[in-house]
């Protein structure tokens, strides 16, 4: 998977849970959860679809690197070199 596949999964799943969102624009360094007034629950939502279109395990510790959409893409660009070597990721 590379950086450009990577975000169009976090497009993707930040448009299940925010329908209307518009990344027209969207520094790929803000914060998701600010621009797009997601809340708990609805962070929760979008990290599982991720995980769920990316076919990538994100855990709890992902958290902080999942705020940006560039944040995301890496995490998943990482879990994919990682996952392709054998490890979980």
């Amino acid at each position: 998977m590379n950086h450009d596949e990577a975000r169009t999964f976090v497009r993707r799943a930040v448009q299940r849970v925010v329908p209307d969102a518009d990344f027209t624009g969207l520094d790929p360094d803000a914060s998701l959860r600010d621009t797009f007034d997601m809340d708990s629950l609805d962070f929760l939502e979008f990290v599982e679809t991720l995980a769920e279109l990316s076919g990538r395990e994100l855990s709890e510790e992902d958290y902080p690197v999942l705020v940006t959409w560039d944040g995301c893409a890496d995490r998943l660009v990482t879990g994919a070199r990682t996952t392709a070597h054998g490890r979980s990721g």
